[in-house]
């Protein structure tokens, strides 16, 4: 009898001690979205419903960048198990927006080391918001090499020792200097990004680099268009789903594929060389061109429901497309799985208004159930779904969830409205763990001319010079704000109130062991966690 209690305490220390390690399990966040997937979501049980009332500021580290145009910080990224000389450490990385790269430990906020790019180059034509001079895309860890890839003002790629920050890879010319690239994205060693809005002289495509051997590199290109425009400037940069398949969408440009141009549409690409697989283009496509509705405004996510491969995704337009993955648009390229009605945006603005951002998916462990999240700048539409929960008016914007379901006819998979947040000045891209969403209300002031549309100008030059500076962006600007919501309902948990300083522009929150990371417009990195929580 004695036997058994003994024996009975050591298997119940056993599973006390296994559910605890299961809370501790370090988490990384090594790109934007979390994954190549972006699907914005990670595996992290320090969060719940019911303790996420308990967030706040653990640290907040002034950086030493300087802004150009809208651009400072990129989205962090995060490695844990990181042996440094000080120690095995949990680490934050961002790029600053004048070719400075900062390390940051997790612990304390401290510093702990920079790198700075040289370059041989300088650009043609002053910054502005749409070509701002700057680095603007994500980093991206490569935990099996224990390097991370970013990209310099310059174009070239550059592969740094986590650790220390010693250059391993590169640097190698990955895009044109001063190009616009989003968010980078990693397969089996090879380095993927995206530029848009011919910045540079770029030709807005899908730019890859095999980086497997530090003494050498290959190189893939793809350009889907003769002309200007079909820049792919999705906030998260390429998709890359599980299927083995690239994903990006595309903006305002010419559709004929006769002749390879691919405007406003949805792509898919082969990893190794970049062809061209499959696309799929709306049937509305001519008047999403003539009123300058970009597809990725909104971004793409992958992610798989059952056997299904699925990517869904939309732009100002405001509508959310559900696609099959490996096959777009059906036979005809123009039939999607599901396409709600207009959520936001009822008057076709340019900016301020619409789908922003990058969708989220998650899914509940215990219910099975699988959301999908957009970003929405300014108040519903008036022909928007109905949604089964609301939180109040939202004027200025909101996160949209919808359930995947299963259409009863077809047996297709569906999209359910499910809730709208309370509301949020202008959100940016949310992040998911645990059944808590968190999303920053951006604060920031999108106007973009001093009289909206391109329409309203004889031309494109006129256009230009109509341009808010940057100097009148920054006005009218609030500091943003983190929220915790719940996943299920939208329900606030959590705001942060007066604990960042400033607004911030495009940017994205990283979420790894226990701490949601965030950056603003002043050079200024956040770290939030729970009440008591020990790194």
């Amino acid at each position: 009898m004695k036997r058994t209690n003994i024996y009975w305490g050591l298997s119940c220390g056993v599973i006390l001690l296994s559910l605890l390690s299961a809370n501790l399990v370090a988490v990384d966040w090594p790109t934007f979205g979390g994954d190549p997937q972006r699907s914005g979501s990670v595996e992290d049980n320090t969060f719940s419903p019911e303790n996420a009332g308990n967030l706040e500021l653990k640290w907040s580290t002034q950086v030493e960048n300087v802004p150009l145009a809208l651009n400072s910080l990129t989205a962090p990224v995060v490695a844990n198990n990181v042996t440094t000389p000080q120690g095995t450490k949990t680490l934050v990385y961002v790029a600053g927006s004048s070719d400075t790269f900062f390390a940051i430990d997790a612990q304390d906020g401290k510093i702990l080391w920079t790198r700075t790019f040289d370059s041989a180059v300088l650009p043609d034509d002053d910054s502005f918001y749409l070509c701002p001079n700057a680095v603007n895309a994500t980093p991206v860890i490569d935990k099996t090499r224990n390097i991370i890839f970013t990209i310099a003002r310059d174009g070239k790629l550059y592969g740094l020792d986590l650790a220390s920050g010693i250059p391993k890879f590169g640097p190698f010319q990955l895009i044109p200097a001063f190009a616009k690239a989003w968010s980078l994205n990693s397969y089996d060693g090879v380095i993927y990004t995206s530029t848009s809005q011919g910045c540079g002289g770029d030709r807005s495509g899908i730019y890859a680099m095999d980086v497997k051997d530090p003494m050498r590199h290959v190189t893939h290109e793809l350009l889907v268009r003769r002309g200007g425009g079909a820049g792919m400037w999705a906030r998260g940069g390429v998709v890359i789903d599980r299927n083995k398949r690239l994903y990006t969408p595309t903006g305002d440009g010419n559709f004929d594929p006769a002749v390879g141009d691919y405007g406003s549409s949805f792509l898919a690409t082969s990893l190794d060389t970049l062809q061209l697989i499959d696309y799929y283009t709306p049937l509305n496509f001519k008047e999403i061109n003539k009123l300058d509705l970009d597809m990725p405004s909104g971004g793409v996510v992958a992610f798989t429901d059952g056997e299904d491969d699925l990517i869904a995704g939309g732009g100002k337009e405001s509508v959310l497309y559900l696609l099959n993955a490996n096959s777009l648009g059906g036979k005809d390229h123009h039939t999607p799985l599901a396409i709600t009605s207009p959520l936001a945006n009822d008057d076709k603005a340019l900016e301020q208004k619409g789908m922003w951002g990058a969708p989220a998916v998650w899914s509940d462990a215990k219910t099975k159930e699988k959301f999908i999240y957009v970003t929405i700048w300014g108040a519903v539409s008036k022909n928007a779904p109905r949604f089964a929960t609301t939180n109040g008016d939202v004027p200025h914007g909101c996160i949209m969830a919808f359930k995947i379901i299963r259409d009863e006819k077809t047996h297709e998979p569906a999209l359910q409205p499910a809730w709208i947040s309370p509301d949020l000045n202008l959100p940016d891209p949310p992040v998911v763990a645990n059944g808590v969403l968190f999303a920053l209300a951006t604060g920031e002031n999108p106007q973009q001319q001093h009289v909206q549309g391109l329409l309203h100008y004889k031309s494109k030059e006129e256009w230009k010079k109509n341009l808010l500076t940057t100097e009148e962006r920054g006005m009218g600007t609030q500091a943003a704000e983190l929220y915790a919501l719940d996943a299920k309902t939208g329900k606030l948990l959590y705001k942060s109130g007066s604990a960042m300083k400033s607004w911030v522009h495009f940017s994205g929150l990283a979420l790894a062991d226990g701490r949601v990371y965030a950056v603003d417009h002043s050079s200024r990195v956040y770290s939030f966690g729970l009440k008591g929580q020990q790194h």
